[in-house]
């Protein structure tokens, strides 16, 4: 593990059971600079999280927005995770974390921590050891010498 750089932070937050307010609120009181979205398609049914209004809450607690669709679970994946299998989701997005897209944009993540930007990946799972998302934070954790902090919104 390399040396943390003092400002380096990394986060992760899900929204599942609540609302936008809660997640820009603790983004805000965490200090966060840029959300980072790693679903591999930004629509929701949830109001507040659809790609443009997510990226407007943001910008309105001036917060920076990236999708890093790359880094999103595929379709079999995304549905594992829904009937409960989850090795079957970190197998099958581990498989995908190899496709050169998915380095690329991992690559790009790591050097946003590194340069002192303090992330935070979003998906839906309240609980990250059930997401994809912890997987992400794991591997740039140990690139850039920096414990994650995972973030819990307040419940609806």
């Amino acid at each position: 593990m390399k040396t943390p750089s003092r400002a380096a932070q990394l986060f992760t937050i899900g929204y599942e059971q609540v609302s936008s307010q809660a997640v820009l609120d603790t983004l805000s009181k965490a200090g966060v600079d840029l959300l980072v979205d790693v679903r591999a398609v930004a629509a929701s049914r949830r109001p507040g999280f659809s790609k443009t209004l997510l990226a407007a809450g943001v910008q309105s607690r001036e917060i920076g927005y990236l999708h890093l669709r790359g880094l999103g679970t595929p379709a079999e994946g995304r549905q594992a995770a829904r009937s409960g299998r989850h090795a079957d989701m970190r197998r099958i997005f581990e498989e995908h974390l190899a496709t050169p897209t998915a380095q690329e944009q991992l690559a790009e993540l790591t050097e946003l921590v590194k340069s002192g930007r303090k992330a935070c990946l979003l998906c839906f799972e309240r609980h990250p050891e059930h997401c994809h998302r912890q997987i992400i934070a794991d591997i740039v954790c140990e690139r850039v010498g920096v414990p994650v902090e995972h973030l819990l919104a307040n419940p609806l």
